[in-house]
C-alpha cells in the first residue's frame, strides 16, 4: 500500500483502553457566527484553496449520536437502515453484494490484500457482521449508518445534520490542532490510528477501534470528537451520489490520510454506511445566547 511500511515482527502491544470520564449533562454547545478560511492549511487537493465564508452561530451537538439513542429512535419507529434493506440489483454485482450487509474494516491479509470489505449481515446492531454486537456498547458512535439513515434520526429528533461549514467552524474555531492532534507531550487527543496503516495500529491512544464518545477532552468550545473517532456525515453534497464526510475516523493515520484535520474531507456515497461512520446533530430551533457563552470546553 502506498505510504504503508511493513509491520515489524513484533506484534503491537495497545496500551489499556482508558477508563472514560463520565458524560457532560450538557447537550448542545454553541458555536458563535464567525467569518473564517475554510480549506485553510489544506493537504490533500480536494481540501483547498482556501476560501472565505460567513457562517450564523448554530448549536451543535456535544458529541456523536450514540448506539443507545438509535436504539431509542429504532424501537419508537420500526425504521430500518439501508444496510438492513436489500441492496439494488446491480449489473455485475457479486452475490454477497445482493444480500444486506455493509462496508467493514479488516486488515490486509497475504491472501487477501483489500481493507474494505462487504460483508453479509453487517449493519448499525452488528457493525463489523453477524458475529458482532454493540451489546455493553451503548455509548459507542453508532455506525453503519448511510446518509439517509442519519437524516431520517434527525427529523425524528426535530433537528437537523450540519453543513460542511458549520461543522469546519466548530473544528476550526475549537483548537483543533492543525496536523497531528496530540498535545505538548505527544499525548494523542483524540481516537486515531497510530502505526503504520493498515497493518499495525499501536493504539497508544487506548482504542483500536471506536472509542465511546466523550471519552477523550472537549475542544474550547465544548465539543468532544469532532476529531477522529467516526467521520460525521454533512448535508454538504459532492455530486448526484455523494456528500461530503468530516472528522476522519480510528483508521486515519499520518502515513496515510492523516483526514483527523478541521480542513480535511472526503466524498461518501450516501447509500454506503461503515464501520467508522457515524452523525452528530445541530438544533436549529433552540434560540441563540442573549450573551457571550463563556469557554465551554
Amino acid at each position: 500500500m502506498a505510504g504503508c511500511s511493513s509491520p515489524e515482527d513484533a506484534p503491537p502491544v495497545a496500551a489499556a483502553a482508558p477508563e472514560c470520564p463520565a458524560m457532560s449533562a450538557r447537550d448542545y454547545v454553541w458555536i458563535p457566527g464567525a467569518t473564517f478560511a475554510m480549506g485553510t492549511d489544506a493537504k490533500l487537493p480536494e481540501e483547498g484553496p482556501a476560501r472565505e465564508v460567513s457562517v450564523a452561530g448554530f448549536w451543535i451537538a456535544a458529541h456523536e449520536v450514540t448506539n443507545a439513542e438509535y436504539a431509542a429512535f429504532v424501537k419508537a419507529t420500526g425504521y430500518k437502515t439501508i444496510a438492513e434493506q436489500k441492496p439494488p440489483a446491480l449489473p455485475g454485482a457479486p452475490p454477497d453484494m445482493l444480500v444486506p450487509g455493509s462496508a467493514v474494516f479488516t486488515a490486509p491479509t497475504d491472501g487477501n490484500p483489500n481493507w474494505w470489505r462487504w460483508v453479509v449481515g453487517a449493519q448499525w446492531r452488528h457493525p463489523g457482521g453477524p458475529a458482532s454486537t454493540i451489546a455493553g456498547r451503548d455509548r459507542d458512535p453508532v455506525v453503519q449508518i448511510g446518509y439517509d439513515d442519519a437524516l431520517a434520526y434527525a427529523r425524528w429528533a426535530g433537528k437537523t445534520l450540519p453543513s460542511e461549514e458549520q461543522w469546519e467552524l466548530a473544528a476550526a474555531t475549537g483548537g483543533a490542532d492543525r496536523n497531528v492532534p496530540v498535545d505538548a507531550a505527544g499525548k494523542p487527543q483524540a481516537n486515531y490510528y497510530q502505526g503504520a496503516f493498515p497493518t499495525r495500529d499501536l493504539g497508544t491512544d487506548g482504542f483500536t477501534g471506536r472509542a465511546p464518545v466523550a471519552c477523550f477532552p472537549a475542544d474550547a468550545h465544548g465539543v468532544h470528537d469532532l476529531i477522529g473517532n467516526v467521520w460525521e456525515w454533512t448535508t454538504s453534497t459532492a455530486g448526484s451520489e455523494r456528500n461530503i464526510i468530516k472528522g476522519g475516523s480510528f483508521l486515519c493515520a499520518a502515513n496515510y490520510c492523516a483526514r483527523y484535520r478541521p480542513a480535511a474531507r472526503q466524498f461518501q456515497e450516501r447509500s454506503l454506511g461503515t464501520d467508522h461512520i457515524g452523525f452528530r446533530l445541530i438544533d436549529p430551533k433552540r434560540p441563540a445566547p442573549t450573551a457571550p457563552v463563556p469557554d465551554q470546553g
